[in-house]
């Protein structure tokens, strides 16, 4: 196995998450996955590729109005992930190979990780 070292996290622009996913591809790398998490009024995303044990990881930061354009004509398997980020996070996937249009999750809450809940919102009581 490989020594494991520091792994680097490198901010790109939107407009670059295609070409950086092809040349992962063409280098020989594999999808290992797609984060999102919602920061402030922001969304990071964040993917991850990996070669014998080494990560090469891309981030993107998105407002809520922004799209984001799919991957999964470079890995197939891209749009669960893709799927996930819309339903969970309500952001716009465009191209998806297998868009479910918001049906992939049923969720008791729309987007239910792009917004804020507390204990006394009517979606969160038991009925």
């Amino acid at each position: 196995m490989a020594a494991i070292g520091v792994q680097t996290i490198i901010p790109i622009s939107i407009g670059d998450v295609v070409a950086k996913a092809e040349e992962a591809k063409k280098a020989g790398h594999r999808l290992v996955q797609v984060g999102c998490t919602k920061i402030g009024d922001d969304f990071e995303i964040i993917y991850v590729y990996d070669k014998d044990y080494r990560m090469l990881s891309y981030r993107i930061t998105v407002k809520h109005d922004q799209t984001i354009p799919s991957i999964s004509g470079v890995y197939w398997g891209a749009f669960v992930y893709e799927n996930e980020i819309h339903d969970l996070y309500g952001l716009h996937v465009s191209g998806i190979n297998i868009d479910f249009k918001g049906t992939f999750y049923k969720t008791a809450i729309k987007h239910p990780f792009s917004v804020t809940v507390t204990k006394e919102d009517d979606a969160c009581q038991n009925k």
